[in-house]
């Protein structure tokens, strides 16, 4: 059952009722904005010594002509075997005919003025390497820069990262659909993870940056741009700061950072134009993801700014968890939808002690939207996700299509989400609400007019 309140009449007889019902159930915030400063306290940055290693040194040449790869990778292998160092892309193009797998203790520092080019053709990503593709594990085409099982890793510097406009990567989101929904299968099936084969004349586009199993990371300064899937994509990943990157890349499935069952990460400073998301919080898909059973958990997502299709959001991969996140002075421009929040009936899961505040919203299609019952890729699971314990406060917004909507699985209703001090100037539409247990209005101000109480609807 639904409820839509739409027009000046049907929205002053709502205000006029649910203002009737007192606010106790507000959540207090204080110590939990007290938790997300102890988070960025403990997160541990890398320790990098070592030399510089400059590439020229290595042979390679600029121009966007020649290959410099193995010149990269040797400068990698040098500073990893002598215990660490920062690896040195200076101003120039610089062709890459493949990915750069880096190692522990290395910084590959693409400096001033510096192009890091990918190469087009795909054939140049294989072999196939480990990679989580959508929530689920699999062997495929490798990240363009890829790091598996490594400690001290950083990307750093304030040149450009192209993923190449020409690559034959962004022509396969319309060729994927196969392969993705066997791969799906597959983890829904519990198929051994060996057999799980995506490379050679399959079409799943790799992410542009990609770290699994990594322990302490810092990404900064860096701008990346033409990415082919997701853009930096974090993936089993303890202590990472993503800091003072810009990514403009507006192909399909663009996301800015995904943190994936990823624990004590802070994302601060940054500036995304997105083809998706901006910035994204997952834990795996389905039967794999809740099989794996790794959260996400402890992260901070503050002072970035946000344009493209939506801007922050949890799931739809999220059947491992997700807890403890903390959205803080953020600014989304505009777009389909600032605060995006999925699963669907294969995922299970359950995320909770969500909290954003102190937002600035220009203009959006829809501004919070929970869809639970998603049904883009479903496979026809019974595994309802819950979603509870969330808070906005002081969020101010300038123009708004739809402010509410909220579809959550029969029986497993959202819970106890606060919207608390939330100033909307122009809103076309209010609500549409289908199951809901606990949602309270705390000031919120709507065209003009103010909302409080608490609003059950199952």
């Amino acid at each position: 059952m639904k409820s839509t309140f739409l027009g000046p009449i049907k929205i002053f007889l709502f205000f006029v009722a649910v203002s009737a019902v007192e606010t106790s159930s507000a959540v207090d915030t204080q110590a939990d904005w007290n938790m997300a400063a102890a988070i960025v306290q403990a997160i541990e940055l890398p320790v990098i010594g070592g030399d510089d290693y400059l590439i020229t040194d290595f042979g390679a040449a600029s121009g966007g002509r020649k290959d410099t790869r193995p010149a990269i990778l040797e400068a990698i292998n040098q500073a990893s075997a002598k215990g660490g160092g920062r690896v040195v892309i200076p101003k120039g193009t610089w062709l890459s005919k493949g990915p750069i797998h880096l190692k522990s203790h290395v910084n590959l520092h693409v400096a001033e003025g510096a192009t890091l080019l990918f190469s087009a053709d795909h054939e140049d990503y294989l072999p196939a390497v480990f990679t989580r593709w959508e929530g689920t594990e699999m062997y495929g085409y490798s990240p363009l820069i890829y790091a598996h099982k490594v400690t001290d890793v950083a990307i750093t510097g304030t040149g450009v990262i192209d993923g190449n406009k020409n690559s034959d990567f962004h022509a396969w989101h319309k060729r994927q659909g196969d392969d993705m929904t066997a791969l799906r299968r597959m983890g829904i099936d519990g198929v051994p993870l060996e057999k799980r084969q995506f490379h050679k004349d399959h079409f799943l586009r790799p992410s542009m940056i990609q770290f699994i199993d990594a322990q302490r990371v810092l990404l900064q300064d860096y701008t990346v741009t033409n990415s082919p899937f997701w853009v930096n994509h974090l993936v089993y990943t303890d202590h990472a700061i993503m800091r003072g990157v810009k990514v403009d890349s507006m192909f399909p499935n663009n996301d800015g950072v995904d943190v994936d069952s990823s624990r004590y990460v802070l994302i601060e400073n940054n500036r995304f134009k997105t083809g998706d998301d901006a910035v994204v919080v997952k834990s795996g898909r389905d039967y794999d993801g809740r099989k794996i059973a790794r959260p996400s958990e402890n992260i901070v997502v503050r002072n970035n700014e946000m344009a493209g299709e939506d801007g922050i959001a949890l799931g739809s991969e999220m059947s491992g968890g997700i807890r403890h996140v903390f959205f803080s002075d953020n600014i989304y421009r505009n777009g389909s939808a600032a605060i995006r929040f999925k699963a669907n009936l294969d995922r299970g899961g359950v995320v909770e002690h969500v909290r954003v505040r102190n937002m600035d919203i220009e203009k959006t299609g829809q501004l919070f939207w929970f869809e639970l019952t998603y049904a883009a890729g479903a496979m026809g699971g019974n595994f309802p996700s819950i979603y509870r314990d969330i808070v906005f406060e002081d969020i101010t917004v300038g123009e708004t299509g739809l402010v509410f909507k909220a579809n959550a699985p029969k029986g497993f209703p959202l819970q106890d989400v606060t919207l608390r001090n939330i100033t909307i100037k122009k809103a076309d539409e209010l609500f549409v609400i289908d199951n809901v247990d606990n949602l309270v209005f705390d000031n919120v101000q709507i065209n003009g007019q103010r909302v409080n109480g608490r609003l059950d609807w199952k």
